[in-house]
């Protein structure tokens, strides 16, 4: 198989051959940079992974304030991507492409990340490779543990829910999505709501691990449903509405929310993957041994997770969770679809003409919703 460069030229001979990407995320509010390589069929090798957080720049208001996170890349992004070569031990001229973020997220940083590689890649005459983010998180499985196609999806982030049949590179199908608030955002928003300082999910989590969650009555959104897809937000709203009759709340109040929040959203997700399991059985029933894959910044939570590996283990498919630091958002998830998709023959001819898309969705046959990267009537 023969790989091809920005003007068509061959610059992969064959599978065997070393392939280095250099990757660069800019899609919310971190900063990254990282060198991945791929020697023939031996395992791929992180060579660098460098993320720089803007937690404490967010921190005061709550959430993610967009012009305050690309003035951060503008400023921080160069040097991110120097740490990033001499981490690696690689030399610009000695990396194959670059790989960008070029889509779903903040337009600012997205154009802050592929404006950057753009002049990489024209200084270095490098290829240079459009990434969707979620691209990203769907083929990290592959990097960590080299997994086979086909396989499942559960991405739960900040901005994305859904369940996706990765069914190879390039070729992904959506089988469910938020019809309303991400998960991410439900968990922000919720410790929004209690006083709980930014970043929502883990002080969520560290607040509900002294809780009673059956102390609250709290909805299980969808569960139930012959529609595959989840909602957060009448659960959000059950919480205000819990929290605002018992007002003022005492520090045991605020855990007891939290946990019991915390226990909905892991019985409604398990209904929810539980069709999908049910669904990946019948579509695939030549996978002997079936993996459902849990990425994204919430596929922290041990809660939530305790649970999948329950329910995985009931329905016979493996579970598969890469580690934390490449499950939220980094670079090295983005040079190695940079890789599989050099591998895959797909290196595009004009990804230097590329625009940034805020919304970009995997698969583009399913319906637009929100959570799903594209936009439609609610979002």
């Amino acid at each position: 198989m023969s790989y091809l460069g920005k003007a068509g030229d061959t610059i992969f001979e064959d599978s065997d051959q070393l392939i280095r990407v250099l990757g660069i995320e800019t899609s919310c509010d971190e900063t990254a940079a990282s060198v991945v390589a791929l020697d023939g069929r031996a395992a791929p090798k992180i060579l660098s992974n460098i993320v720089l957080s803007q937690i404490e720049e967010h921190a005061a208001f709550g959430g993610v304030v967009p012009e305050i996170a690309a003035r951060a890349h503008v400023e921080a992004l160069d040097g991110i991507v120097e740490a990033a070569l001499a981490d690696s031990g690689v030399a610009l001229d000695e990396v194959d492409a670059i790989a960008a973020t070029a889509g779903p997220g903040l337009v600012g940083g997205l154009i802050v990340g592929l404006m950057t590689a753009k002049a990489i890649a024209a200084a270095a005459d490098k290829p240079l490779l459009a990434i969707n983010h979620l691209e990203g998180h769907a083929l990290t499985a592959r990097l960590t543990d080299g997994l086979d196609f086909p396989y499942l999806l559960l991405l739960v982030s900040g901005g994305h829910t859904q369940i996706v049949a990765v069914r190879g590179v390039g070729d992904y199908q959506r089988w469910a999505t938020t019809i309303d608030d991400a998960l991410g955002e439900a968990f922000d928003k919720t410790a929004k709501m209690l006083g709980l300082p930014y970043p929502g999910g883990p002080n969520v989590e560290k607040a509900a691990a002294t809780g009673d969650p059956g102390r609250f009555a709290l909805p299980r959104p969808m569960k139930g449903s012959a529609q595959p897809d989840f909602s957060f937000s009448g659960l959000k709203t059950a919480v205000r509405q819990a929290a605002t009759a018992i007002a003022p709340l005492s520090d045991r109040d605020v855990a007891d929310i939290c946990a019991s929040f915390q226990a909905a959203v892991a019985d409604a997700l398990g209904d929810r993957v539980s069709r999908a399991l049910n669904r990946f059985r019948q579509e695939f029933p030549d996978r002997a041994k079936p993996a459902l894959v849990v990425a994204g910044g919430v596929a922290a939570n041990r809660t939530i997770k305790a649970t999948l590996e329950a329910l995985c283990a009931e329905a016979g498919f493996d579970f598969i969770a890469p580690p934390q630091k490449l499950c939220t958002d980094n670079a090295a998830m983005i040079a190695w679809a940079g890789i599989e998709r050099l591998r895959a023959g797909m290196a595009h001819t004009n990804d230097a003409d590329f625009v940034p898309r805020s919304r970009w969705p995997l698969d583009s046959v399913s319906a637009p919703m929100v959570g799903s990267g594209r936009r439609g009537a609610k979002a």
